[in-house]
């Protein structure tokens, strides 16, 4: 059973077709990438599994069930997590702060039993900052935990981002353009993350990119999109030599280099 899968999906605005009869699946264990020129509806395919859409056609369904229903609120019980491509961290916060606010959907504890500190408060506040605290040394964020974000460099605020995201536990990770705005040496870095956070950690990861050799690194499979439509699924170099992927991305013959 898939993990994940979108069973011909449509949503469009108005009269534009942001996202066109589109389906795929992504299997546990997996990193799937979506790619496209921009326009091509990879993030509204993101903000539709989040639920801050609903599709005017088709199903998405994870572990088989479908989560139309669902509030985008209620996504995360699910066990699933996304970052995003605008940063959305509390500035004023620490990053330890930061990455407590990801554990929420694990807390159990009720308001009486917090009043008082209660001893099962105390052990649930344990095991959030294990967590946490292993998700910094993770991603190396150690010199940084008790750092504001406000102060912090942009490709620092990018990792802490993905940090949070960890800290929830998630089964189905998504990374919303997770190399945006990174300098080749942050990029090389979170490819091993991924890496990482895929063989280590056995997070299934679907990401939405336009660094494509961030792409050919780290995807078992990408499905390419154009105007909310599929062009071509398959491994990396599958999708890059595909004649309509190419003619998506250059207008002319040639292949995309990954």
């Amino acid at each position: 059973m898939s993990l994940l899968s979108l069973e011909n999906v449509t949503l469009s605005f108005g009269g534009l077709i942001a996202v066109n009869n589109v389906s795929f699946h992504v299997g546990e264990g997996e990193v799937f990438s979506l790619v496209g020129p921009n326009g091509a509806g990879k993030s509204t395919v993101f903000n539709l599994i989040s639920r801050f859409y609903d599709p005017q056609k088709g199903n998405i369904k994870v572990n088989g069930e479908s989560i139309l229903r669902l509030r985008p609120d209620q996504v995360p019980s699910l066990g699933i997590a996304r970052t995003f491509q605008n940063i959305e961290l509390f500035e004023q916060s620490t990053v330890l702060q930061n990455l407590l606010i990801g554990r929420q959907r694990h807390r159990k504890s009720n308001l009486l039993s917090e009043m008082f500190f209660a001893p099962s408060v105390r052990e649930e506040e344990r095991r959030h900052r294990h967590v946490v605290e292993e998700v910094i040394d993770f991603l190396e964020l150690q010199a940084y935990r008790d750092k504001y974000i406000a102060g912090l460099p942009y490709g620092i605020r990018k990792v802490v981002e993905l940090a949070r995201a960890l800290a929830t536990e998630p089964k189905l990770l998504l990374l919303d353009e997770p190399a945006s705005g990174l300098s080749l040496e942050e990029t090389n870095d979170m490819i091993y993350w991924i890496e990482d956070i895929k063989k280590q950690m056995n997070i299934t990861v679907l990401m939405v990119e336009h660094d494509m050799n961030l792409v050919a690194s780290v995807s078992d499979r990408v499905l390419a999109l154009a105007d909310g439509k599929e062009l071509a699924i398959g491994t990396p170099q599958e999708v890059q030599s595909h004649p309509d992927v190419i003619k998506a991305y250059l207008g002319t013959g040639g292949e995309i280099n990954v």
